[in-house]
């Protein structure tokens, strides 16, 4: 079978995943708009598209997925993932449709909208990474002021912002990667000094840990939630020992201080591996 990974870039996480292709399977790197020539009955594919580095939605090639799946070629991280995933509006409905922990989420189509939510508050974009345009506000005043800023953006334009209440921020979070159904990875992130967010792009660092078991089971749920098979779920502890889904990422990038049991990108590919093969199946299996 040829699993053919989805994506624009050759990007170390996608390369990596390449090269750990269990025996029997070839993987190799297909741009969204080469796949519909490439892959063959048999095949399959997994989404790795990216949102936009202006964050106002996602990489081209979703036509492509979308064709793929209607012509019976099996798509990890299709569409529907890709979506959920990278769409933060679309991303806290599918969480608070399953019950899964959540911040409330309004969304706000113009600066002069009410708040809804009571300060402090997070502001971002509806697609949005690298801790892009997310602003903490303290009060109602710097809240409608950030609004008036960051409505001349591209991506306030068309889709309006997010407001999210704050979950307050210990200074580092845990993102768990999950594939095919399975917790593959996971990595603490520490913000950087001054910092409340703790993305690797703004600074933060990363620190190898092993997530306890309520962790796991919730970025198993919230990753079923979003039917995704190779998402990252970043979740946030609460001072009552619980935790909050925050955001998934339906291109997570990872490296091998993700692993825990074993290398992360092998534990990977043999769960998507088999997750596309059991895809691949469904339709025989109905038929016998």
């Amino acid at each position: 079978m040829h699993l053919a990974v989805l994506a624009h870039r050759e990007t170390e996480t996608n390369l990596r995943l390449v090269e750990a292709a269990p025996r029997g399977i070839e993987m190799s790197i297909v741009c969204p708009a080469e796949s519909l020539n490439v892959l063959r009955p048999g095949d399959a594919a997994l989404g790795r598209l990216d949102v936009l580095p202006t964050v106002d939605g996602i990489e081209s090639g979703t036509w492509e997925i979308a064709r793929l799946a209607a012509e019976g070629v099996p798509v990890l991280n299709g569409l529907a993932t890709l979506l959920a995933t990278h769409d933060k509006l679309h991303t806290a409905r599918a969480l608070v449709a399953m019950g899964l922990p959540h911040p409330r989420t309004v969304h706000l189509l113009g600066p002069g909208a009410p708040l809804q939510i009571d300060p402090p508050v997070v502001i971002k974009p509806r697609y949005g990474s690298w801790g892009r345009d997310v602003v903490l506000c303290h009060d109602r005043a710097q809240a409608e002021a950030e609004l008036e800023r960051l409505a001349a953006r591209t991506w306030f334009k068309r889709q309006g912002a997010l407001v999210q209440e704050l979950i307050p921020p210990p200074g580092h979070d845990l993102r768990i990667v999950v594939a095919g159904g399975s917790v593959v990875g996971a990595i603490q992130r520490i913000a950087a000094h001054g910092e409340w967010r703790t993305n690797v792009a703004l600074g933060g660092v990363r620190r190898p840990v092993s997530p306890p078991v309520a962790a796991r089971e919730l970025a198993l749920a919230a990753a079923a939630a979003t039917e995704g098979d190779l998402v990252g779920v970043d979740l946030l502890p609460t001072p009552d020992g619980s935790w909050v889904v925050l955001e998934l990422n339906g291109a997570v990038e990872f490296t091998e201080e993700y692993s825990l049991d074993r290398d992360v990108f092998v534990a990977a590919t043999e769960a998507l591996a088999a997750a596309a093969s059991s895809l691949r199946d469904e339709p025989l299996a109905a038929l016998a």
